[in-house]
């Protein structure tokens, strides 16, 4: 059609039809509660591939009773060894089955452990998610390695030149001195030996216990994620036996305010030929209402 314009529909096609947007969200995200407390979230979304996670409520600000660290030792350990699987090797071998990723991340208040795979697959990505979580094995050689982990991961963050990382724990730091928010996310360079088997087992027996935990998945129907939660969730007895939420931290985060400074000596941390310009960072924050408060204006 040399001699027709652009702006003329092309003779002999179908007129198109295009789909409306009216801005709202058309799947709904559902919400069950098991008999153990567990709670079950799911919103279905057209495609082959679904995420699946384990969220759990906890995280760095809740180790006022032990010492900090515990989070970032829990999330290097994630799917390693478990009770159904050898190695971490062979769960990436499962999930490779169904084209599935797995990433665990904690914050200062949630721990999570994804997958995403193809729908299919999802009674293998639950059984593998409750594995992971419920029954990891946390031999010795892991946890040694964990601590190598660790050590590079804190050496890693005093020589980058990106200081947000620090910047970032620093101003938690004298926000919320000494408690909740305000402990360290990363694991103190003189608790990586205190921190072994034992004391991860009794920290995982007070946080790791269904009441404090979601099976949240995205692109799977509901009726069949509930199903999955039930038969490999529900009644499932943890490595570290009983769980004991008697236990748990009740602080509440205290606002203290304050200034934590640092010196750095980056003379020797170069990216190239040239040294890295000698910048100061600086990093302020405001009091202001929690996130759990609804403000009306």
């Amino acid at each position: 059609y040399p001699n027709v314009s652009l702006s003329t529909p092309l003779p002999g096609i179908p007129k198109p039809v295009f789909a409306s947007v009216d801005g709202h969200e058309k799947h709904e995200t559902k919400i069950t509660t098991l008999e153990n407390g567990l709670k079950v979230a799911s919103q279905n979304k057209f495609g082959q591939f679904c995420t699946v996670g384990i969220l759990v409520n906890s995280g760095s600000r809740h180790e006022a009773k032990y010492p900090s660290g515990i989070a970032h030792f829990l999330e290097k350990l994630s799917f390693s060894s478990t009770a159904q699987f050898g190695s971490k090797d062979e769960i990436l071998l499962t999930l490779e089955k169904h084209g599935g990723i797995c990433d665990c991340q904690t914050s200062r208040d949630t721990t999570m452990y994804a997958v995403s795979a193809e729908v299919k697959g999802l009674d293998t990505v639950v059984n593998l998610l409750s594995d992971a979580v419920l029954q990891p094995r946390l031999l010795d050689e892991e946890i040694e390695m964990t601590r190598m982990a660790v050590r590079f991961e804190l050496e890693d963050l005093k020589m980058r030149p990106d200081p947000e990382p620090l910047l970032t724990e620093m101003i938690h730091a004298a926000a919320y001195r000494g408690n909740t928010v305000g402990l360290p996310r990363f694991c103190p360079p003189e608790n990586v030996e205190k921190i072994d088997r034992k004391l991860l087992h009794k920290y995982l027996q007070s946080y790791y216990c269904p009441e404090r935990m979601v099976l949240a998945g995205v692109g799977i129907e509901h009726e069949q994620l509930v199903e999955c939660a039930r038969k490999y969730l529900l009644n499932v007895k943890p490595v570290w036996g009983a769980s004991t939420p008697a236990n748990i931290d009740q602080s509440v985060a205290q606002y203290t305010g304050g200034i934590v400074k640092m010196e750095k000596d980056m003379s020797d941390v170069s990216l190239g030929p040239t040294p890295i310009p000698e910048l100061t960072h600086i990093m302020i924050g405001l009091e202001s209402c929690s996130f759990l408060v609804c403000c009306t204006y």
